[in-house]
């Protein structure tokens, strides 16, 4: 019988299959609050860190985006963002493409 997974699992699962098919693909870690996002990341994870590190920051109420950024029509990194409070900060030009996506709000 099947585990019934959580809200943040279930939420985080897209996460652990990207990871598991491109083991070399990093997370690029991205803060935001009340002046936007930092322009630069605040941290690189490697494939085996990312969801560990998201899920940690979700069950503490962190509010999340992410990305799956394509080069081309090649997987380039996964863009995590967080923010702590209320609405994400707005949202900088996007000039990537984009494979995949989620959000997560905290309750």
């Amino acid at each position: 019988m099947a585990k019934e997974l959580t809200p943040v699992e279930a939420f985080l699962a897209p996460l652990a299959k990207i990871t598991r098919k491109h083991r070399d693909i990093e997370g690029l870690v991205f803060w935001g609050g009340a002046e936007g996002w930092d322009p630069s990341p605040s941290e690189a994870l490697e494939a085996e860190e990312i969801v560990f590190y998201a899920e940690g920051l979700l069950i503490d109420g962190f509010h999340m985006d992410w990305a799956l950024v394509l080069e081309g029509a090649a997987v380039d990194h996964l863009r995590l963002c967080f923010w702590q409070d209320g609405e994400p900060p707005p949202p900088v030009a996007v000039p990537w493409t984009v494979g995949d996506a989620g959000r997560w709000q905290a309750p």
